[in-house]
Order: structure tokens, then C-alpha cells, then sequence
């Protein structure tokens, strides 16, 4: 299967060389300088991951990546982060308004390959068909990437989602640090472990009296650890 890719970087030579390692890796490409044209591309035909530099011309990547992620029919599309920033915070804070990877610029091609790979790994992974309900007051639907506590919409992070997501595709299996990190963000070494300990702790506090079904296993990780699990499916497969 060739994978469709939007490329979206104001410098022409970035530009040339992402869409040239992508097109040799097999994938097919449509290159954009801004961001207007791509919204409009977009708008006829999603493709199967975005490839967004942080800083255009005519937008702000974290912006436009928090806008895209505010729309249903774009949640699930794959985003990577394009950028020269490297600061920490930057790349939490592109994590955070819904991107899936984060490449620093410069890269090396293969390390491009292999994330913009790992990415759409994990999102065929995510294409889960049904909702997930658990005792009375916790929904968890994802498909629409979105959690109900007490019939009340909670308001998780994309990344506190995909931790949740992680945590109950296996329920009461232990995940350590490493492997959550490895699933939100591939090999980053610049990601400390002690960031999933703060998503934890946020994700816990936003599901409120289900919180403690997340449990920390000392020195080792964390699992999904509810009383009884019914899995419903999507309402277009009964």
C-alpha cells in the first residue's frame, strides 16, 4: 500500500528533500510553501498523514495542528511536527495540541522514514471501531477521541488520550515508562520518563472517582485496572 502525504515547509530545500526521501521510501507526496493551499487541498481529499513545519509564512503550525484537531473528521489524521525549534517545551507543547511525532530539523533521512513509518503504525492501531463503557459513568469512545465521566465530556489532551487508549487496549497488563514513551513518541530521548508521571496524574484527576483504575505498579509502570470492562460496538457496525 503507497501512503498519501501532505508536506507543508516555507523552506523550498526542506521542502524538496522530505518529499524526495518519502517518494523514494515509496509514499506519494503533494508538497505545499503555505498553509492556505494545503487547507484547501485538504479540504477535497485527506491524506494519510501531515507533515507540518511549526513556522509558516501565513500560520502558526501549533495553531493550525490544534485547529485541524478541534474538527472530527480530522482527530484521527496522522500530524508531524516539522521544525528547528528544540527546546523541550516546544515540543510538549506540539505534542500536547494534538501532533503524534515531533522531527527536528536538521534530520537524517532515515530517521524521517522511520518515524513518519512508526506514526502510521500506531494509527492503524487507533482505528478501533467501538466504545468502551465502564461500571456506570465512564464512556470511553474511540472513535471520536473523547471520554465521558458521569454523562460529562472531560477535556483530555490528545497525548493523555492515547496514554488512556494505551492503558485499556490491554486491561490490568503493566506498561512501563519506556514503552508509553515509545508509543506517544517513538525514540525521542529528549522526552524525560517523568513526563508520563505528570500525565498520569492529570489523566487520573480528569476522570475523576474512576481515576484510581489507573495504577501505579512501583518501579515498574502503569495499568488499566477496572472492575468489568463491556466493549460496545460502533453504532454503523450493528
Amino acid at each position: 500500500m503507497s501512503y498519501y502525504v501532505y508536506i507543508v515547509d516555507d523552506e523550498p530545500d526542506i521542502l524538496e528533500l522530505v518529499d524526495l526521501n518519502l517518494t523514494k521510501a515509496g509514499f506519494l507526496t503533494e508538497t505545499f510553501e503555505r498553509a492556505e493551499p494545503m487547507l484547501r487541498a485538504l479540504a477535497q481529499k485527506a491524506p494519510d498523514l501531515l507533515i507540518l513545519d511549526l513556522m509558516l509564512p501565513d500560520a502558526d503550525g501549533l495553531e493550525l495542528c490544534k485547529k485541524l484537531r478541534s474538527q472530527d473528521k480530522y482527530k484521527k489524521l496522522p500530524i508531524v511536527m516539522l521544525t528547528a525549534r528544540v527546546e523541550l517545551n516546544d515540543r510538549i507543547s506540539g505534542l500536547d495540541f494534538g501532533a503524534d511525532d515531533y522531527i527536528t530539523k536538521p534530520f537524517e533521512p532515515n530517521e524521517l522514514i522511520a518515524r513518519v513509518n512508526a506514526v502510521l503504525r500506531r494509527a492503524q492501531w487507533e482505528t478501533l471501531n467501538k466504545v468502551l463503557e465502564i461500571e456506570e459513568g465512564l464512556k470511553i469512545d474511540f472513535n471520536k477521541y473523547e471520554v465521558y465521566v458521569n454523562n460529562k465530556k472531560a477535556d483530555l489532551t490528545t497525548t493523555e488520550f492515547k496514554i488512556l487508549q494505551l492503558l485499556t487496549k490491554r486491561p490490568g497488563w503493566v506498561y512501563n515508562r519506556q514503552q508509553i514513551l515509545d508509543f506517544l513518541w517513538g525514540n525521542d530521548k529528549i522526552v524525560i520518563d517523568r513526563t508520563i508521571d505528570v500525565h498520569i496524574k492529570n489523566l487520573r484527576e480528569k476522570l475523576g472517582r474512576f481515576g484510581h483504575f489507573i495504577k501505579n505498579i512501583r518501579g515498574v509502570g502503569y495499568k488499566f485496572e477496572p472492575p468489568v470492562l463491556e466493549i460496545k460496538p460502533d453504532s454503523e457496525d450493528v
